[in-house]
C-alpha cells in the first residue's frame, strides 16, 4: 500500500477595499501557489481574479505561482494598483491643506 502524502495547511487570501476572503485548507506538501489558489475555490468565489494578471505572494512576499507553499503559509492574491504609488504621493503634496487624503 503506497503512503499517504504529507498535507500541510495553508490559508488563500483575496482582499478588496469592502471584503476580505480568507480560506484555509490543507493540501499536499509540495503543492504550488496555482494549486493552492485553485484547490481553494477562490476563482470560483471571485471571478474578477485572473493569475495572468493578479500578483501572488506568500506573507506579504511576491512569488511566482510554481513556488511550493510549506506549512503555514498565507497564499495572498494581489489586486492591480490603481494608480502608481510615486503618482499617489506627488498629488497628496500637491494637494491643498486640509484637502490631502480626500478623493
Amino acid at each position: 500500500m503506497a503512503a499517504q502524502p504529507e498535507r500541510i495547511a495553508v490559508q488563500v487570501a483575496y482582499a478588496t477595499p469592502a471584503k476580505q476572503v480568507i480560506i484555509p485548507l490543507e493540501v499536499a506538501a509540495g503543492t504550488s501557489v496555482r494549486e493552492a489558489i485553485e484547490i481553494s475555490g477562490l476563482l470560483d468565489r471571485v471571478p474578477d481574479v485572473d493569475l495572468a494578471i493578479n500578483r501572488v505572494g506568500i506573507f506579504g512576499r511576491l512569488c511566482a505561482l510554481e513556488d511550493p507553499v510549506h506549512a503555514g503559509d498565507r497564499v495572498e492574491v494581489y489586486r492591480p494598483l490603481r494608480i502608481d504609488p510615486k503618482e499617489a504621493r506627488r498629488l497628496r503634496a500637491t494637494a491643498k491643506p486640509g484637502q490631502a487624503g480626500r478623493r
